[in-house]
């Protein structure tokens, strides 16, 4: 009985945790005192102390605490570490920039793989940050259809029609990936241009029997995002729409306003956005066919990464021959403040970055939307950010992954995943010809109780980061 009544208090102690003063400092192995605590899921928004053991935080006070290890986190805001559901970069170089600018999850949910125990097992040993895959619709088919394409399909893999056998050995290969632990289902319509619907349809309806959603680049405009809305309706898919600043362009409104109207008659379909105006790809994928129809003019909208320069219609012919990134500059500022303003976007940075190249999004989505549309233009609120940051992609994925209930959250119990930045001086440093700049203003990054970034500097041998997987 004796033994019974002590394990029984030391339940109580942490299940109760919030009500007791715990000041010693071998309750915790770390500790954020004094900082402005911002949990979207709760409202809560005032100084507290956060203790934590164990990487799970264990204790949200209203008196100091002490421990191993203190963080003094007056004036600064202290957050749930921010969760990007859109990551192409999977690589150390990628994964730094992504903590520099207060990620503590990076998931890849776009294109994903097709061979997802490969792709977990690359990265097996911790990470400097969680990640994650999906199971892609774009590399089955390419490896189906035996396409080149280095990211993302040039040839067959988008222009290839699959007849019964390959539908056959595309659906087993997406049942395999989730049996391997994907934690989503990846498209990229407008890349795959010969998919008919009843293929994409039958990849939803695989979907639909597990309950995993289906994260998917439209294609087709309006009318393809309602009829992917409507196909999901259908097979009772949850739906997740990528990049809709990219997607709906400068129809962005009525995009939103359809995604919307789907959500208000009950149906489970999310969204997403990065906060920059141009977008970026590769020139020799689907998205760019017809460019020989193209206006003059058009070319120079277009900029290939490795130089920097702008485009030609002669430049643009040769380097689509070799293929590789270039980024496009095809909207407006304001198209860009419209998907923020609504608030049913997440923010996702659709980031890359390759040996130093590719687009700013990669390194400063997070803080460029909290430092030029926070603080400066005062689009949005600051918790109303972080939501979009948080506990919105968290929850997209949690009723299908878990693991996902316990980030984007400050609380006790939740994973210790925990982003402190400064309000007055967080901003984006990159740009599209020097992309690799870090943010400035994040001051510490925690990943599971490992402070990855500490006082501004980056620690990549603290790799606390863990696959995120759906069981």
């Amino acid at each position: 009985m004796c033994k019974f009544y002590s394990s029984f208090l030391g339940v109580l102690s942490i299940v109760f945790l919030p009500l007791f003063s715990m000041a010693a400092s071998e309750e915790f192995d770390l500790v954020i005192n004094n900082g402005r605590v911002m949990d979207p899921e709760s409202g809560l928004d005032a100084i507290r102390h956060i203790g934590i053991l164990a990487g799970r935080i264990v204790s949200v006070s209203e008196q100091e605490l002490a421990g191993d290890r203190i963080i003094d986190a007056e004036g600064l805001v202290v957050a749930p570490g921010f969760v990007d559901l859109h990551a192409h970069g999977q690589t150390e170089e990628s994964y730094r920039l992504m903590v520099q600018d207060g990620v503590t999850s990076g998931f890849e949910l776009e294109i994903g793989t097709a061979r997802v125990a490969d792709w977990y097992n690359e990265r097996a040993g911790g990470q400097v940050l969680n990640y994650g895959i999906s199971v892609g619709h774009i590399p089955i088919r390419m490896a189906l259809f035996e396409d080149e394409g280095r990211f993302l399909p040039t040839g067959p893999g988008g222009g290839g029609i699959a007849g019964p056998g390959i539908m056959d050995r595309m659906e087993s290969m997406m049942r395999q990936g989730l049996a391997e632990g994907a934690i989503a289902m990846g498209f990229g319509l407008a890349y795959t241009p010969a998919a008919t619907q009843t293929e994409f349809e039958a990849m939803l309806s695989i979907a639909a029997e597990v309950q995993v959603s289906a994260h998917i680049h439209t294609r087709g405009g309006l009318d393809g995002l309602r009829q992917i809305i409507a196909s999901a309706g259908d097979a009772g898919t949850p739906l997740h729409i990528v990049h809709a600043n990219s997607s709906g362009g400068s129809t962005i409104s009525e995009f939103l306003a359809i995604i919307q109207a789907a959500r208000d008659a009950g149906q489970d379909v999310t969204t997403e956005m990065y906060p920059y105006e141009a977008s970026y790809s590769d020139i020799g994928s689907a998205l760019f066919d017809g460019w020989e129809t193209w206006e003059d003019d058009r070319f120079g909208r277009n900029m290939w990464v490795a130089t920097s320069e702008r485009l030609t219609r002669e430049s643009f012919a040769r380097y689509r021959q070799i293929t590789g990134g270039m980024i496009t500059f095809s909207r407006t500022e304001e198209m860009t403040r419209t998907a923020l303003r609504h608030p049913l976007t997440m923010i996702a940075s659709d980031g890359r970055i390759l040996d130093g190249k590719g687009h700013p999004r990669s390194a400063g989505s997070y803080s460029k939307v909290l430092g030029q549309y926070v603080r400066e233009e005062q689009l949005m609120d600051l918790m109303d950010a972080l939501r979009r940051m948080t506990i919105e992609p968290a929850r997209r994925l949690q009723a299908y992954v878990p693991a996902m209930a316990n980030k984007g959250r400050i609380r006790v119990g939740a994973d210790a995943d925990i982003t402190v930045f400064d309000p007055e001086t967080v901003l984006d440093q990159a740009t599209y010809t020097d992309p690799a700049l870090p943010s400035i203003g994040i001051e510490y990054v925690l990943v599971n109780g490992g402070i990855v970034l500490d006082a501004g500097t980056l620690h990549p041998e603290i790799r606390t980061g863990v696959a995120i997987k759906n069981k």
